[in-house]
């Protein structure tokens, strides 16, 4: 019997506990489990960055969200997109990456995996003749997309960078943090792997950090959960267990967080000391048609360019008092921030700079008015 999302976000994984029927799993809070014999662990289990039973409901939780084969948690995103990266690439691969990609991502690819002999070439995600140009055959292993992109808001075809992927040999890998699995399942339009960063809405309330891959095919899942136990950057289970409990209500709060979003940028799009807008909502966003294709809703991140130049984005967000000023997302508080100067610094002289105009917002589940107000004084 299949059941829709919000019940999967609840039960998936999550039965009540077998001993004393407790309806929510337990925090497993150890090291190590007895074994009834050598060579013979009870239900698996023998050491917990192989295997915690908090862990296992997490990422049972995660593959049955994204119609995955397998999931798996991890101690930040960064952590899960390291090990992707080792595990199914090697020195000579090639990846093409998106050229509005999350700065630690850059960061990962520009500073660590190139080092190690990764070669990436970015490229324009929502043009599949860019992304068909910077593949390199026989040697791209991955083409890596973000949609929405971090912090542009760009909409990539999902279907359409699939069959490009795949054409070439090479594996489709989408970050979905920005959408969630509520708003996008890109399994379903034949990606390869998701990742998220679980920090952000899947927890959904800023208090644990956390990564997750999820993989379409049961044998590289394997192989992923392999270098998960090897790699060790595993996710603790309590950080577990607070993931958990956040995604129970993810669905209802993704309505919120849309709801709240639209009508901001309905404000910004009319604001005289406002630019460009980026909300694939808009009907004038370029990807309003893919995204409207492959998404549930828009969701609740916005980014715009502020009329008086970077000193005036950089007011923006120093006046701004009920949006928080921090880097992250993703949460039920309404957080802004300047990612020239702050996420993004890492991609400053690259391909990748983004606008020093730019503001950036995560538009969290207040009572909108609220946070209409506080956008009215802090733009001036």
């Amino acid at each position: 019997m299949s059941h829709g999302f919000e019940t999967l976000a609840i039960h998936a994984g999550q039965e009540p506990e077998a001993r004393t029927g407790a309806v929510i799993p337990p925090i497993y809070q150890t090291s190590t489990y007895a074994q009834d014999s050598v060579g013979a662990p009870r239900q698996g289990y023998e050491y917990s960055r192989s295997g915690n039973p908090t862990r296992d409901a997490l990422q049972e939780c995660l593959a049955a969200l994204e119609g995955g084969a397998v999931g798996l948690a991890f101690a930040s995103g960064l952590a899960a997109e390291d090990a992707l990266l080792r595990t199914v690439c090697k020195p000579g691969d090639h990846v093409v990456i998106p050229d509005d990609a999350y700065g630690g991502t850059y960061r990962l690819f520009a500073r660590v995996a190139e080092r190690w002999g990764l070669d990436y070439t970015p490229a324009k995600v929502s043009d599949p003749a860019a992304i068909r140009a910077a593949i390199q055959p026989g040697r791209t292993r991955i083409v890596w997309l973000e949609t929405p992109t971090n912090p542009l808001l760009g909409i990539a075809d999902i279907a359409a960078c699939a069959a490009l992927a795949h054409d070439a040999g090479a594996l489709l890998v989408v970050d979905n943090t920005f959408a969630s699995p509520y708003l996008q399942q890109p399994i379903a339009f034949g990606a390869d792997v998701v990742v998220h960063s679980t920090t952000k809405y899947l927890g959904g309330h800023s208090d644990v950090v956390g990564g997750a891959l999820i993989a379409a095919d049961a044998g590289l899942g394997e192989e992923l959960r392999y270098h998960q136990n090897a790699m060790g950057a595993i996710n603790g289970p309590f950080d577990a267990w607070l993931t958990l409990r956040g995604i129970k209500t993810l669905g209802v709060r993704m309505d919120r967080h849309c709801d709240n979003a639209e009508r901001i940028v309905g404000y910004l799009d009319a604001h005289p000391k406002v630019g460009q807008v980026s909300y694939p909502g808009l009907p004038s966003h370029p990807g309003h048609e893919v995204a409207a294709k492959q998404m549930r809703r828009f969701g609740g991140m916005i980014s715009f360019r502020a009329v008086g130049g970077e000193d005036h984005a950089v007011r923006i967000c120093n006046q701004a008092k009920l949006f928080v000023l921090a880097e992250s997302l993703g949460g039920v508080e309404s957080l802004i921030e300047h990612p020239g100067r702050m996420t993004h610094a890492s991609a400053a002289g690259s391909p990748l700079e983004v606008p020093g105009d730019l503001v950036r917002l995560s538009v969290g589940i207040e009572t909108v008015d609220d946070l209409l107000a506080d956008l009215e004084q802090a733009l001036g």
